[in-house]
């Protein structure tokens, strides 16, 4: 069963482009500590949904899920990771971030329009730290397995997020929330306004295999579809 949804899979990536690299601050692991830790393999669905994007790019350098005005030290081209860990030994110059911009942020979010052309709804799939990070809305404070995000009630109808929340209820037990602590990033709520959206995260607990939270997702969205809200 091929099901009717674009996924986007935004944080995934761990490259550092080449001509950035020396100014990096940050090892191998902190650059994958500061992206989504086992995306990649809970969300490679690409043969189970119409559509399917993902990045290379590490989130540590550009962040998909920031607007271009987003300038915080965890906005699209970041001073510091969520752990707030600095990200460059010297600032990027406005071609650097120019660049960036062009060549991989601009590209992906043109991609994302696309969905609407052949897909009923997209879903930002994201996994979260299972605590709080110091750069973060709840710092320090234990996660849900599951979070689902609606851009706080503007990017889908109500009763479709409740209803996905039923269904990952059903696949990995009532750890569910609905836009707490996330209620949907830049993704959501921009691209909310071309057809609906949702996000998902899960958190990065030890307790669930990622083989385990892989099939959670597929069922949960399958028998969401399945109920044909949308048609």
């Amino acid at each position: 069963m091929i099901l009717p949804l674009g996924l986007s899979v935004p944080h995934a990536g761990l490259l550092v482009p080449d001509e950035l690299a020396g100014n990096c601050l940050l090892t191998e692991a902190q650059v994958k500590a500061d992206g989504d830790v086992g995306a990649a393999a809970i969300y490679d669905l690409a043969e189970h949904v119409v559509s399917w994007q993902t990045t290379e790019i590490a989130r540590a350098v550009l962040d998909m899920n920031r607007g271009e005005d987003d300038v915080r030290k965890d906005g699209i081209v970041k001073t510091h990771t969520c752990w707030d860990e600095p990200v460059w030994r010297e600032s990027l110059t406005d071609m650097q971030v120019s660049d960036l911009l062009v060549r991989y942020h601009r590209p992906y979010h043109l991609g994302l329009a696309g969905f609407g052309a052949v897909t009923k709804l997209g879903v930002d799939c994201h996994t979260m730290a299972a605590h709080g990070p110091p750069v973060g809305p709840d710092p320090g404070q234990r996660r849900p397995l599951v979070c689902l995000g609606d851009g706080a009630g503007q990017s889908c109808p109500r009763a479709w997020i409740e209803a996905l929340r039923d269904c990952f209820v059903a696949a990995l037990g009532d750890d569910v929330t609905i836009n707490k602590p996330f209620a949907g990033g830049f993704i959501t709520r921009s691209h909310g306004r071309e057809m609906p959206w949702v996000q998902i995260e899960l958190s990065r607990i030890d307790d669930v295999s990622v083989a385990d939270k892989r099939a959670g997702v597929l069922r949960a969205l399958t028998e969401w579809c399945g109920l044909e809200l949308w048609k």
